[in-house]
């Protein structure tokens, strides 16, 4: 009953993993009114964005929705806010919010930054060679630990690190920015119905009245 008529191939699938269908501003207006309409508090929902938001700036991919969810929970925040949050990580904007991390986990911690650096490559690479090193328990396969340790020390921890500032400053803006939006869209929102309200109340009051009203 709810499936597709026509199943999405391979292909489409990985197509609209980098292009959804309806496009990048249509995906990002469904998060947007989905994310007003959540039934908190607007510090709380932003809370939440904050956290979502923060959490795309670390190198934890495959778990951004826990660790969102972790972080909007020890902050008091909208948890689905969170989650919806982490949307500002997309492949759009990995590749900068990567860039800007490893340059400056680099620099904080006084090692250089490689410039011909592929972060797809090697975050599928360290994947990779931890599941071969993993298979190696089990079979005959030497286990190698060496470029998983290089990978740690040339990216994964420079990226942490470096990811923490722009990480906060990101989040920071998104909190200030949403915190008034939110505000404003559940009081228009709030108007609307109680005018909704008083109009069917006014409604059922005339009928009422019209129904007792004395036959001359």
């Amino acid at each position: 009953m709810f499936k597709r008529r026509t199943p999405k191939s391979w292909a489409l699938w990985a197509l609209h993993l980098f292009w959804p269908q309806g496009g990048w501003a249509r995906a990002f207006y469904y998060v947007k009114h989905r994310v007003r309409r959540l039934p908190d508090s607007p510090r709380k929902i932003s809370r939440g964005i904050f956290a979502g938001v923060f959490t795309t700036f670390t190198p934890f991919y495959g778990i951004h929705f826990v660790i969102a969810a972790v972080l909007a929970t020890v902050m008091r925040g909208n948890i689905v806010a969170s989650l919806m949050a982490t949307f500002f990580g997309n492949p759009l904007t990995y590749l900068p919010i990567g860039i800007i991390s490893l340059k400056t986990g680099h620099f904080i911690l006084g090692t250089k930054f490689q410039d011909d650096m592929n972060l797809a490559y090697q975050f599928t690479g360290a994947a990779r060679e931890l599941k071969d090193n993993f298979y190696a328990i089990f079979t005959d396969d030497v286990a190698d630990w060496a470029r998983l340790g290089r990978f740690y020390d040339e990216v994964f921890f420079p990226y942490m690190i470096g990811g923490i500032i722009p990480g906060l400053i990101a989040a920071t803006i998104c909190y200030y920015l949403s915190v008034p939006l939110i505000t404003v869209y559940q009081n228009r929102r709030r108007g609307r119905l109680k005018a909704k309200f008083d109009e069917i109340r006014a409604k059922q009051l005339a009928k009422k009245a019209k129904d007792t009203a004395p036959i001359e």
